[in-house]
């Protein structure tokens, strides 16, 4: 397979790529796109039959806990995708073995935080001798879906840090650049890249829930909670306390420090990142009662 940029388009000549998480958010999005560029897409998951992914690919049974199960997989493949899952990098130096056994590029899915264990990750990809590309996304639009069960209910969220802004990113637009990188050919600037993703506007989470009353057409509030409320229902939830702990320091960090926008994805696309708007009017009816 071969890449060529024309005026942000891309065409694609027949290239095999394998999307480990792929029945993800994100994953759904990249084996959808890089579908649609033509390339020849497998993706694996624990149980195939149940996997839901669009006609076209091939589903292959792999789990990332069992290296030897990519190996199936991975004939064929130039290019993987690798979302990991995991909060410990343990483990890791196994899959990129059997990748760099059959595949010459990794575009991993870091963050913007990059935290310890990723951090390990991208020293364990960047020594395996694969050409690699790092993706590190920052908030998501799709972290608002946490929202949709009190919106159903009564339209109020109860949360701490309304004042918390950042700039949500649609899990397409996180998609469109890792489909760019996947079907790279070393000379486009992917190979040995960062990308730092964001959506293309900053808001606060009471006004991300404000659009989502906009476009719902039902008039949605926040009502400003404590940390300590937010930290015990996250627990009962079943969130492991150095997770909560986290996300809920990264809130209070970005009410004092608002994230900051990156232009990264019309940069590589040649289209402008899709707002929070959009990505709501998508999902309208998630925050809907039925």
């Amino acid at each position: 397979m071969k890449r060529s940029t024309v005026g942000g388009a891309f065409v694609v000549r027949r290239h095999g790529i394998l999307v480990l998480g792929a029945t993800g958010t994100t994953g759904r999005q990249v084996v959808a796109q890089a579908l649609e560029a033509g390339a020849e897409v497998r993706a694996t998951a624990r149980d195939p039959e149940a996997a839901g992914l669009p006609e076209g690919v091939e589903v292959a049974r792999g789990d990332l806990t069992d290296p030897g199960s990519l190996r199936a997989p991975l004939d064929g493949a130039e290019a993987v995708f690798l979302l990991w899952p995991f909060a410990t990098a343990e483990g890791m130096p196994a899959v990129l073995d059997v990748i760099a056994t059959h595949a010459r590029r990794v575009v991993y899915l870091s963050s913007a935080a990059v935290r310890d264990h990723e951090r390990r990750a991208e020293r364990m990809i960047e020594r395996s001798g694969l050409e690699w590309t790092f993706l590190r996304p920052h908030a998501f639009a799709a972290n608002a879906l946490r929202w949709a069960g009190q919106i159903r209910a009564g339209a109020v969220v109860r949360e701490p840090y309304g004042a918390a802004a950042m700039p949500p990113l649609h899990e397409r637009d996180l998609a469109a650049v890792a489909v760019r990188a996947l079907l790279g050919d070393g000379h486009d600037g992917h190979d040995g890249a960062v990308h730092e993703l964001t959506g293309p506007e900053t808001l606060t989470q009471a006004e991300q829930v404000r659009v989502i009353g906009e476009v719902t057409g039902r008039p949605v509030r926040w009502e400003e909670d404590s940390p300590e409320a937010a930290r015990r229902r996250m627990l009962a939830l079943g969130w492991p306390p150095e997770a909560v702990d986290g996300v809920l320091r990264a809130q209070a960090g970005m009410v004092t420090e608002p994230g900051r926008v990156t232009t990264t994805v019309e940069a590589v696309t040649g289209t402008p990142a899709r707002t929070f708007r959009a990505w709501v009017t998508e999902h309208a009816d998630r925050f809907r009662a039925a």
